[in-house]
């Protein structure tokens, strides 16, 4: 995150606006010191960290393109910015890239992707000193997959509100967890719930009547 000084929070905020062309709305900052300037307000002066969307993202291209040259691997690299559903006020950075040789990026099961997402998240947050939520896909490798496990868990789903007999489904990373509990929570006498450990942590679907699902809820 970059320093700036200035005479006034405020004037420092409308510099970096007109730099950017953004609004003081679109800012993140930290104020590090600010001096009013005696009894008459002279000499007065004020430290910020800040930084805008359009940091977060030169940061990224920077980070995973000196990632990549290191290994060797050319990959186009496109970052979208939408509303985080999760978090109101909020972005989320989508990062989609496109190597020469996609396989290798996205890794057996998707195990090379989820570290460099993981890795990209710890360097990002670590250098805006803020959780910034972030997504990486390898040529809609991501989208399809959530298709994918969707499309699994409403199938156990109908099971479980059929048989009244839980599920538990294959370990799999938080986010696959996450767009399951989501898609399943509008889904008629059922419930899901995280389980076990690490690597083996993954979702079980439970059966659910209607007047406990909504009491659960509440």
């Amino acid at each position: 995150m970059k320093q700036y000084t200035g005479k006034s929070v405020e004037e420092i905020l409308n510099t970096i606006a007109a730099e950017q062309n953004c609004t003081v709305e679109d800012i993140t900052y930290n104020v590090i010191e600010e001096d009013k300037g005696g009894l008459f307000g002279m000499h007065k002066s004020a430290t910020i960290e800040a930084y805008t969307s359009q940091d977060v993202k030169e940061f990224i291209f920077d980070y995973l393109g000196a990632y990549f040259t290191e290994l060797n691997q050319g990959v186009a690299i496109e970052i979208i910015l939408d509303s985080n559903k999760d978090k109101e006020g909020e972005l989320l950075y989508r990062v989609i890239l496109d190597a020469e040789n996609n396989a290798i990026v996205i890794g057996k099961n998707g195990q090379t992707l989820r570290a460099i997402s993981t890795v990209l998240k710890a360097a990002v947050n670590a250098t805006f000193k803020k959780r910034i939520d972030l997504v990486v896909d390898v040529n809609h490798y991501k989208e399809d997959r959530y298709k994918k496990v969707k499309a699994i868990a409403k199938r156990e789903a109908l099971n479980v509100a059929k048989t009244h007999v839980d599920c538990e489904l294959d370990p799999m990373p938080s986010d696959e967890r996450k767009v399951i509990h989501q898609y399943l929570q509008d889904f008629k006498n059922v419930t899901t719930v995280s389980v076990g450990e690490g690597a083996k942590r993954h979702l079980c679907i439970k059966y659910a009547p209607e007047e406990k699902k909504e009491e659960k809820e509440a």
